[in-house]
């Protein structure tokens, strides 16, 4: 019932309106009951009572009349007016005191008045309403309350306590299923959003991360170019021109000519290297667990240095940036093992955790002092641009080094799973 919700308002904030789809229902009810209990009343005096059924009937038409004008019609903002409430109880309440003195079928009407002894503002007032209405309900059919209680005062005082503890307790715990029921969709709304927030947020990250990631990936391409074919180039051309120099001379001639179809060959493999670097070849059609396997036997069976590579965890499908950044990460370290570290062994290990995933690639060559400048003519990617890829993915990276004792790296990202 809306007067029952309203009466819980009274006691705590009540959801907003809307909230509860029982809510409009309630209030249908609310504006149908009286005019329902007051009906069938009228009936069931009419036909089981002897009572002037002409006297009856102007008692009804006097209760529909007050019923009319001081509770269905009224606007919203006037209905719920603690004056207008005060008043339509203590007319309605006197009204069905009446009818149920003339004939006690008519205390169905008065349980009306529990209902509307509910819209009493404050809480206190609408406990001294029920309890009114208690007391008349109980006592009418043996000649009203005033001479119940002066007979049987303490029996009808408990009675009528009881009856009030019931009907308010039962608004007390309706009130507090109403506001846990409350207070459990704001917090799943308040989730709700929170998810969504951060939904978009992680999108957001990722996309910022891929078109990040195009300029990185031509940054280090156009780096090593540079760094490769273009010093090989060079190379060729200063082959050539000895051996052009060198005409009069076969054997010299045959030299300078063989080192520059040697370097011609390692530029062509450089440029295949640099075309596959385009896009994270080895995950196509491959869990990251066998992309990486793929990558560390490769370079091991190119470079001749033993790898050993360990999956630890649950493999499961993470998101493209995430194995993408992963797997960049492997190969610029394992490049960055052939280009400076002499290493006779590299460990491999892939760790899957419940919100993280992590690769380690360590090493047992020489190693290097963390914070030295590089070493000249090493303008490669390095460090600081595996830096770069996992801070736009929100990871971290660690790197560990000390002369003679080998290169841990260590780069850790959010393990977040690629949508089906």
């Amino acid at each position: 019932m809306t007067s029952w919700i309203r009466w819980q308002d009274s006691l705590w904030p009540s959801p907003e309106e809307g909230d509860s789809p029982w809510r409009p229902w309630s209030g249908r009810i609310e504006k149908f009951l009286p005019y329902a209990l007051l009906a069938l009343s009228t009936v069931l005096s009419l036909l089981l009572s002897g009572r002037d059924p002409a006297v009856t009937l102007r008692l009804v038409g006097i209760a529909a009349v007050w019923l009319l004008l001081t509770f269905t019609p009224l606007p919203e903002r006037w209905a719920d007016h603690p004056v207008v409430v005060a008043v339509s109880f203590a007319g309605l309440v006197t009204i069905a005191a009446v009818l149920e003195g003339h004939d006690t079928i008519f205390l169905i009407f008065m349980i009306t008045g529990f209902f509307d002894a509910m819209r009493l503002r404050p809480a206190p007032l609408a406990l001294a309403g029920i309890f009114v209405v208690s007391a008349l309900i109980n006592t009418m059919p043996d000649g009203g309350p005033l001479r119940a209680f002066a007979e049987q005062p303490a029996l009808w005082t408990v009675i009528t306590l009881v009856q009030t503890a019931a009907v308010g307790g039962g608004g007390l715990a309706s009130a507090a299923m109403a506001r846990q029921h409350a207070e459990r969709k704001r917090m799943l709304d308040e989730l709700a959003a929170a998810q969504e927030e951060n939904a978009v947020l992680q999108r957001q990250l990722l996309s910022q991360a891929r078109e990040a990631g195009v300029l990185d990936e031509r940054q280090r391409l156009s780096q090593e170019i540079h760094d490769t074919l273009a010093q090989g180039f060079t190379g060729i051309i200063t082959q050539l021109e000895a051996a052009d120099e060198a005409k009069s001379d076969p054997a010299e001639w045959q030299r300078h000519v063989g080192s520059a179809m040697a370097l011609a060959r390692e530029n062509l493999t450089a440029a295949r290297r640099s075309v596959r670097a385009l896009g994270p070849q080895p995950l196509a059609g491959a869990t990251l667990p066998d992309a990486l396997d793929e990558v560390s036997r490769l370079w091991s069976g190119r470079t001749g240095v033993e790898v050993r590579f360990t999956t630890t965890g649950t493999p499961r499908a993470l998101h493209p940036e995430i194995e993408a950044t992963l797997l960049r990460i492997t190969q610029e370290a394992l490049a960055n093992v052939e280009k400076h570290a002499a290493a006779t062994i590299v460990g491999l290990t892939l760790s899957y955790m419940a919100d993280q995933v992590t690769v380690d690639v360590r090493d047992d060559g020489r190693g290097f002092e963390p914070g030295t400048a590089r070493p000249a003519g090493d303008s490669g990617f390095g460090v600081p641009g595996m830096r770069a890829r996992v801070a736009r993915l929100a990871g971290t990276l660690h790197l560990e080094s000390e002369p003679g004792g080998g290169t841990a790296v260590s780069a850790n990202l959010p393990a977040l799973e690629a949508r089906p």
